[in-house]
């Protein structure tokens, strides 16, 4: 078997850990104190994030003139970003909040073929800072909100992502949705209280499971799609 090539490391802000860029042949992995945060043979719940937020949003392509506007929470290795850019009009625009800078510089350079060099989409603009930040300074500036940050509603690699799931980063979140918008969350496991706590910051919100490799295949994951109602407060 070839063995595990280590590429790079990253200081995660805020914390004393790191993550790790490796390679194993084609194969790419971003670990963290010992657990895999992503891995480029699994990427179909990544995708599926995108897939179900447009689905709700009704129309698979869009009709050009949209104006669609989209922030992605979190970088990865691209593939939630590049599948947003596959189903969204040529007008959209789409803002991609990073907070580790060489998660940045990793898909412009080494991790950028996996999906096709979606920084490079003239849609795209990237913002090298917490997402919690892009959220919080916005009131009804996003069709859709895509968080694909940590592991899900427990932050695992920065104790401020907490805040993103706790109740008032999703009554910002709510805030900063247009009437109708979506929040959609990648997680690797499910969580009703998380379901029950979206409801109560008056998302229409339900969880998905989801398969991490490709449709009907490898483990499952979770997705979870809030829609703010097209009426009411906020």
């Amino acid at each position: 078997m070839i063995p595990w090539e280590e590429i790079d490391r990253a200081t995660v802000p805020g914390r004393k850990n790191e993550l790790i860029l490796r390679r194993r042949g084609e194969e790419f992995s971003i670990r963290t104190g010992g657990t895999e945060l992503m891995n480029s043979r699994m990427h179909g719940s990544e995708e599926a994030l995108a897939n179900l937020a447009f689905e709700h949003m009704g129309q698979k392509p869009l009709e050009q003139g949209s104006g669609l506007r989209i922030l992605v929470g979190g970088l990865g290795m691209g593939y939630t970003l590049a599948r947003t850019l596959a189903l969204a009009p040529s007008d959209a625009r789409i803002l991609v909040a990073e907070l580790i800078p060489e998660v940045i510089a990793w898909n412009r350079s080494v991790l950028g073929h996996l999906a096709g060099m979606p920084l490079n989409d003239p849609r795209v603009r990237v913002d090298a800072s917490d997402v919690g930040a892009a959220i919080h300074r916005q009131t009804h500036a996003f069709d859709a909100i895509l968080l694909d940050v940590d592991n899900g509603p427990a932050g695992l690699t920065q104790d401020a992502n907490n805040r993103l799931y706790a109740e008032n980063g999703l009554k910002a979140a709510f805030r900063a949705l247009t009437p109708g918008g979506v929040l959609g969350i990648w997680s690797a496991g499910d969580d009703p209280v998380f379901t029950r706590r979206l409801a109560n910051c008056g998302f229409k919100a339900r969880a998905v499971s989801v398969s991490a490799v490709a449709p009907g295949r490898g483990g499952r994951h979770v997705v979870w799609i809030a829609v703010k109602p097209e009426e009411g407060p906020g």
